[in-house]
């Protein structure tokens, strides 16, 4: 009896084991979930505030966690669409926080700055696809694009075949790739070998070495690899057949497995791998069973897989500024990151006494426009806030941003203008939410110094022809 129950608890152990390797199986999800860190802000001067100090703490903190929900918005819009239809999108998305936010991860104390503003600090975990649902509505209902084109994926196909004459070698599929690449086509998408890009990078870089082009070196390094990467593996077991009625000898075909696995290019991520082990079917010829296989790796696959993929909420670099006085300077440059719209976290990692700070960002986005996102939404930002250009960028690369800081100003002069003038995040912010943070007239006229434009169109007295604005529009487009 006690052998009876130890073999039925061995058994029920394996099939649990089996089913947890099962369910571990399949495609992998896209992100749910993003963690953001944001600034909210507040006019402590404004009338409305007068008689009350508690509406004060309550508007703060409603400006702090919508401004998570924008930085999420931002992983799905471009900034400069953004801030054109603020309006739209406040309306439709961002005021919604209370369910587009699952919880809130920590907040500071409020405080009133130099700058006449009341500042807090938020972390909270936002529902991106929360987000991106609502984008989507908004842009049915009013019959535009909102969410960012990330155009048209380069995926590449390989499918190689296995069987016991072969031994170890394995063979690849003309007949099952060329089925796969139809279903990829269907969507739309480009079908891209990995084998002709590695060639044709071989061959040009031998070229320009021998006749020393460094221009062909350097468009040989930007030649691309496919985005997405679809890999299948099929097993085949030979087997001779009698036929009882005739004696004829035929050869049938069965596959003992098949596997298939995806791979994002762009991050080494692996979004799909599955096992498939066929069932009671066989086939006269190899053809015909790589014929099937073709069409159920296919079927594997759909337009919104890769699209759900395409959208890179989120990736981290290195932020190394040169020429920081001091460590102080460094955790007030932090404070200004926090705010700016692309930076969805900044931690200061490490300072040194020469001036090198690193810091380490999570960006939202993936690659697409990162040189003029660093630009256009945190170099001029940040020099708006200064009123002359401190900042540089030394270099940029995937992984690591290089800014030099250059300033006349002693220590103290620094830390005065990090406190006193109006935070970088408003050099980029939308006349809405300007008119919502900055309500009295003297605190408006701070928020005039860095963000001119958005100012003038509050008070009515926007031009709209200057050849910065003409600049920005074409740039933008």
């Amino acid at each position: 009896m006690n052998d009876q129950a130890d073999g039925a608890i061995r058994r029920g152990l394996a099939l649990g084991l089996i089913c947890l390797v099962l369910g571990v199986v399949g495609p992998v999800q896209a992100q749910d979930t993003i963690v953001v860190t944001a600034e909210g802000l507040a006019d402590p001067n404004a009338d409305t505030y007068a008689r009350d100090k508690g509406l004060l703490v309550d508007d703060l903190r409603r400006d702090a966690r919508r401004q998570a929900v924008e930085k999420a918005v931002g992983v799905f819009v471009e900034g400069s669409t953004l801030v054109e239809n603020y309006v739209t999108i406040e309306d439709r998305v961002l005021s919604e926080t209370q369910g587009l936010i699952k919880r809130v991860i920590k907040e500071s104390k409020p405080w009133v700055g130099e700058d006449g503003f009341a500042h807090m600090l938020i972390k909270a975990e936002v529902y991106l696809k929360g987000v991106e649902d609502a984008l989507k509505t908004m842009s049915r209902q009013t019959r535009v694009s909102y969410i960012r084109e990330y155009g048209n994926p380069r995926i590449s196909v390989s499918v190689y075949a296995q069987d016991a004459d072969r031994g170890s070698r394995q063979t690849r599929s003309d007949i099952a790739e060329n089925l796969l690449k139809e279903r990829i086509a269907e969507f739309g998408y480009r079908v891209w070998s990995e084998d002709v890009t590695k060639g044709l990078k071989t061959e040009m870089m031998e070229s320009s070495t021998l006749s020393n082009q460094t221009q062909t070196t350097v468009s040989v390094s930007h030649l691309k690899a496919a985005d997405f990467s679809i890999l299948g593996r099929v097993r085949f077991d030979v087997r001779n057949v009698t036929l009882s009625s005739s004696g004829i000898e035929l050869k049938k075909h069965l596959i003992t497995s098949w596997t298939v696995k995806c791979v994002n290019n762009n991050t080494g991520e692996e979004i799909y791998f599955n096992n498939k082990i066929p069932r009671h079917n066989s086939w006269a010829t190899e053809d015909q069973a790589l014929e099937d296989v073709g069409r159920l790796i296919g079927q594997e696959f759909s337009k919104d897989f890769f699209e759900s993929h395409l959208v890179q909420p989120n990736r981290f670099f290195e932020l190394r500024v040169v020429g920081l006085p001091s460590y102080d300077i460094g955790v007030l440059l932090r404070k200004e990151m926090i705010g700016l719209r692309p930076f969805l976290d900044v931690s200061l990692r490490n300072y040194t006494s020469d001036g090198l700070s690193l810091y380490e960002v999570n960006f939202a986005g993936g690659q697409d426009n990162f040189a003029r996102t660093i630009n256009s939404a945190v170099i001029k930002p940040l020099n708006a806030k200064f009123g002359e250009d401190v900042f540089e960028l030394d270099s940029l690369t995937r992984d690591v941003v290089t800014l030099v800081f250059r300033s006349d100003q002693n220590q103290d002069s620094l830390m005065s203008e990090f406190n006193s003038k109006p935070p970088a995040s408003l050099a980029d912010a939308s006349p809405a939410r300007i008119a919502r943070v900055a309500q009295d007239e003297t605190t408006l006229k701070k928020v005039e110094s860095v963000n001119p434009a958005a100012v003038a169109l509050i008070s009515g007295t926007d031009g709209g022809g200057s050849d910065s604005a003409v600049m920005n529009e074409i740039s933008n487009f």
